[in-house]
């Protein structure tokens, strides 16, 4: 997505803050609410290249070495990075705490939005001039200056990690952080500027594998026949439960403020598995966990790039490359999480979990 969209964006957005930014007089300097305690708030890391599009200078990088690309970021730290995959997620977050911070003046229970980079420190004021070209609240900065950063996650209280390196987020995976890969859309999607959604497939994601190995290596009909016959048995949980729970809390802030209906947090499990042979344990899954999701697509093999379409999430988490790809190919930001038998398996043709 380019900077034109993105400024459009912040310039034309439909939320009640930005209405009244417009109203302010823009000669008197806004206050920027303050950051809540991590043990308080749903924390976000995102990595510098998920945030922005650092393509080119991820290229000098490569070829040309870390010198050249400190040389390239302070010769250019006026400039200000376009857009990358994670943008329009993070702005609804910050749409999503502004509503909150209206209904419970008081409270910590937000989204906090934590830089986590390997980038030098020599390249933080061009990320800093990026963060505030963009109107975003980002206050904490982890700049690591080449070492990993996933050491740091835990001590931010990470809810959820984005990157844009596949490495580093199995690697924070393995820790127990819910982590996925982000990668860009092929073609630009307008995305809600009221309302925050997010979409996961089930196995693999929000469940554990157990299903998909038997799918995988047993075939179809054993998956059913297990199925039926755990129906009863909630599923272990995946990587990103704990993410939809942090989702389900901040949501029924809302409904307790009579927000059911217009909650600016929407969810979706969008899921191949057909509704009839193997959804009920899915949905029964989540509700022994004392969870739900808004809407709930039972896709029974077909392609789930078409559906994403109409629901245009600000990510969807799957653990499949093919179906990040179709995804992708019609405009959803899609976020791969490498877990599972799926990573070591190539796919089948038709796919039922």
């Amino acid at each position: 997505m380019n900077s034109l969209n993105h400024q459009r964006m912040a310039n034309n957005g439909e939320t009640q803050s930005l209405e009244k930014m417009k109203a302010r007089d823009p000669s008197t300097p806004t206050k920027k609410p303050k950051s809540p305690k991590p043990e308080n708030a749903v924390t976000i890391a995102v990595s510098s290249r998920a945030l922005f599009n650092m393509e080119f200078e991820q290229q000098i990088f490569e070829q040309k070495g870390m010198e050249d690309y400190l040389k390239y970021q302070l010769d250019h730290e006026t400039e200000p990075f376009a857009p990358g995959p994670a943008f329009p997620f993070i702005k609804a977050l910050e749409a999503v705490n502004e509503h909150l911070r209206n209904l419970y003046p008081e409270s910590e229970e937000l989204f906090d939005v934590v830089l986590m980079t390997n980038n030098h420190a020599h390249a933080g004021i061009r990320l800093i001039n990026s963060i505030n070209h963009h109107n975003l609240f980002v206050e904490r900065f982890c700049m690591t200056g080449g070492n990993s950063p996933i050491g740091y996650l835990k001590a931010y209280h990470t809810n959820l990690y984005l990157s844009a390196d596949s490495m580093k987020v199995r690697e924070a995976i393995e820790e127990g952080i819910a982590a996925a890969t982000m990668f860009s859309a092929e073609k630009v999607t307008q995305v809600s500027e009221t309302q925050l959604r997010v979409a996961f497939d089930g196995d693999a994601v929000l469940f554990s594998d157990e299903s998909e190995r038997i799918y995988k290596t047993q075939g179809l009909d054993k998956f059913f026949e297990h199925e039926k016959t755990y129906e009863n048995k909630p599923l272990d949980h995946g990587p990103l439960k704990g993410f939809l729970e942090a989702l389900g809390k901040l949501q029924r802030k809302f409904y307790a403020k009579g927000h059911r209906m217009d909650c600016p947090i929407r969810t979706y499990l969008v899921t191949a598995r057909s509704a009839a042979s193997s959804g009920s344990r899915a949905l029964k899954t989540l509700r022994a966990w004392g969870l739900e999701t808004d809407e709930a697509l039972f896709l029974a093999g077909a392609p789930k790039g078409p559906m994403l379409a109409k629901i245009k999430p600000h990510i969807f988490f799957d653990d499949q490359m093919f179906h990040i790809e179709g995804a992708a190919e019609l405009g959803t930001v899609a976020a791969h999480v490498p877990y599972g038998i799926a990573q070591k398996m190539p796919p089948k043709k038709s796919k039922d979990t």
